[in-house]
């Protein structure tokens, strides 16, 4: 019986990771190129942030985590707030809450989609980097474990607010700008976390890009205010609550 029910459980968990990727392959396929999300998933964070880097009297290549952080944030985040409204106003999100599939893999699959979509852009300003600047990586691997952890946390986030029973795009998106606008601030992208006040300093422990933020920059740097393990462990306990409340609040909402 234990060897019966280990084969049935693989082979849910195979099913339902299936549908999962099915759901990111449809949201790739139908909204990446959709024109509100290059500008919030691409421009909105350009711009912005050569807003802020032009007054900095700083070689252009040292500027490069920080774009990317920002990159990270604003792209992953962008996917769930547009295809979920869009797909409730012409039902066929309907559909995928009637599939037989759990709210774990629904959430999971959204996810994925902003999560593949954001490292796909972020990979931009870190080729111009090494391209154009000669910015050097210390540590690669590091590198690479903050930018899929960035990246996966923030896409959980978008896919979080997106529960919020709307067809409006731009309520998502208003809701969703008031969290991460302030998080730009107060996680040591444009200014440093020790620079600020005591206050300051206190609220950005709360907030998954200073540990993202970190942690690409001791991968460019060598050097961070966190042990990278901090950053890592804290990225996926912030994982696992914006998962944990998606679920919650798409099973209140469309139960």
């Amino acid at each position: 019986m234990s060897v019966i029910s280990q084969n049935f459980g693989i082979e849910r968990v195979l099913r339902e990771l299936s549908a999962a990727w099915a759901i990111a392959r449809k949201d790739m396929r139908t909204y990446y190129l959709k024109p509100n999300i290059i500008v919030s998933g691409i421009l909105f964070p350009l711009f912005m942030f050569l807003a802020f880097a032009i007054g900095k009297n700083a070689p252009p290549g040292t500027l490069i985590p920080g774009l990317i952080a920002i990159t990270l944030l604003f792209s992953a985040s962008s996917i769930e707030p547009v295809s979920i409204p869009i797909e409730r106003r012409v039902k066929t999100f309907d559909r995928l809450l009637s599939a037989p599939i759990s709210l774990h893999s629904l959430v999971f699959g959204e996810s994925l989609s902003g999560f593949l979509y954001s490292l796909g852009i972020a990979c931009l300003p870190l080729v111009i980097g090494v391209i154009l600047f000669s910015t050097s990586i210390v540590y690669a691997l590091t590198l690479v474990v903050a930018m899929a952890l960035t990246a996966f946390c923030f896409a959980t986030l978008g896919t979080l607010f997106a529960a919020y029973p709307t067809e409006n795009v731009g309520e998502v998106m208003s809701m969703l700008n008031t969290v991460r606008l302030p998080l730009i601030f107060i996680s040591g992208v444009f200014i440093p976390i020790s620079a600020m006040p005591q206050i300051g300093q206190e609220i950005a422990f709360f907030s998954p890009l200073t540990y993202g933020n970190d942690m690409i920059e001791y991968a460019y740097t060598g050097t961070s205010l966190f042990s990278p393990l901090l950053d890592i462990l804290a990225l996926l306990i912030f994982i696992l609550i914006f998962q944990f409340v998606a679920n919650r609040l798409y099973k209140k909402f469309n139960t």
